[in-house]
């Protein structure tokens, strides 16, 4: 009775589903990852956090597998598996999202860091892209963040940057599905080098790769995005779940509130000089857009 107990106790099951996942693992794994080695690791993640083991298991282990294929350990400083619900979902750490770019070969040094109010940071725009960046010291506090930046060498010299503030973090965070819990709660810091990261790898050499096989992954950095769709189109929009999308909405909306409103005014006449409660009239009572003629 107690050896069939042992057999059927979550830490059993949870040995046993790894154990009989391993040739996956084997033809998933890179080869400088072994396959007694990521699993290992992945039972030791498990196994220190209660809620994993009572986490829905076709999630958990397919979050394993998602790490596996990206050749990631589950150890917390490469990658993490974190709860959404009952959920488990697979996150890279910016340790891992480091590695997979340095084994491309293409590039000869890669960093994201976050910037904070009390730190000194210069940025140069280019043909060398640059960044000064240096923390006060220790024992002195270095504020709020305030925004995050990438940048990178590539093996022929070239520099690559990507700063982003806080305000278009926080845009990015707003329209994922993990922005009021999880990551973005509990490893702020990750998420926003991540994020900075990613519009940085659309630049570097591997930038497909890059997209196929860490950020379309990452389920921490996902979400459904529905487009406007054009008056009478009955068809239902497309789900899409990546934040090139999402960005790209961001970018188009930020694209728009910057665009004048059209006016009959003459030349050097601002907009806002009619104020916030403008109605769509000129100072004659003239009607400039969005009336009806009388």
């Amino acid at each position: 009775m107690a050896s069939a107990a042992r057999e059927n106790s979550p830490v059993a099951v949870v040995k046993q589903n790894l154990t009989a996942m391993a040739p996956e693992f084997r033809a998933a794994l890179p080869a400088h990852v072994t396959v007694e080695k990521f699993t290992r690791v992945a039972q030791t993640a498990i196994l220190s956090n209660p809620n994993l083991m009572r986490a829905d298991r076709a999630s958990l282990f397919g979050s394993i597998t998602k790490l596996a294929q990206d050749g990631l350990l589950p150890d917390g400083r490469e990658a993490a598996l974190v709860m959404f619900g009952q959920q488990v979902q697979a996150m890279p750490m910016i340790a891992g999202v480091l590695k997979k770019i340095r084994q491309s070969g293409e590039v000869a040094k890669i960093s994201a860091q976050v910037v904070h109010e009390n730190d000194h940071f210069v940025v140069s725009y280019g043909f060398d892209e640059d960044v000064t960046h240096n923390p006060p010291p220790l024992d002195k506090p270095r504020g709020k963040a305030i925004g995050a930046y990438a940048t990178a060498v590539l093996k022929d010299g070239s520099r690559m940057l990507e700063v982003m503030s806080l305000e278009e973090i926080d845009k990015v965070r707003a329209v994922s599905r993990a922005g009021k819990s999880g990551p973005w709660v509990q490893w702020w810091g990750e998420m926003a080098r991540k994020t900075v990261m990613r519009r940085l790898s659309k630049r570097l050499p591997m930038s497909t790769d890059l997209e196929e096989e860490v950020f379309s992954r990452d389920d921490t950095m996902t979400t459904e995005f529905r487009p406007t769709l054009i008056e009478g189109d009955a068809q239902e929009a497309p789900k899409v779940s990546r934040l090139e999308a999402l960005e790209h909405q961001i970018e188009e909306a930020e694209t728009v509130e910057s665009e004048p409103l059209p006016t009959n005014e003459p030349e050097g006449r601002a907009d806002e000089d009619y104020g916030d409660q403008y109605d769509g009239t000129g100072p004659n009572g003239e009607t400039l857009f969005g009336g009806e003629e009388g």
